[in-house]
């Protein structure tokens, strides 16, 4: 995946644990986890809102976005194995 999720690094920043973070957003650990490890396959608007919140930061502050090597990507001429 090409998007980098930086929860973490804004946790330990602030010095904040997953678990309190989880509450002060109202979402569960395990959910924050999965925020965190870049398995969300969305977020509500009102979570980041929550988010950036409590972390007092901008949405973007919390993602990045990497492109994806050429070399790793088949080009969209090439067919793939499932053709």
């Amino acid at each position: 995946m090409t998007i980098r999720v930086t929860i973490d690094r804004m946790l330990a920043e602030r010095g904040m644990s997953v678990g309190d973070f989880a509450d002060a957003i109202g979402i569960t650990p395990a959910n924050v986890a999965v925020l965190k490890n870049g398995r969300a396959k969305a977020v509500r608007f009102s979570t980041l809102d929550a988010i950036c919140r409590v972390l007092d930061c901008q949405p973007g502050d919390l993602m990045s976005y990497t492109a994806p090597d050429d070399e790793d990507e088949p080009s969209s001429a090439e067919p793939s194995d499932g053709r």
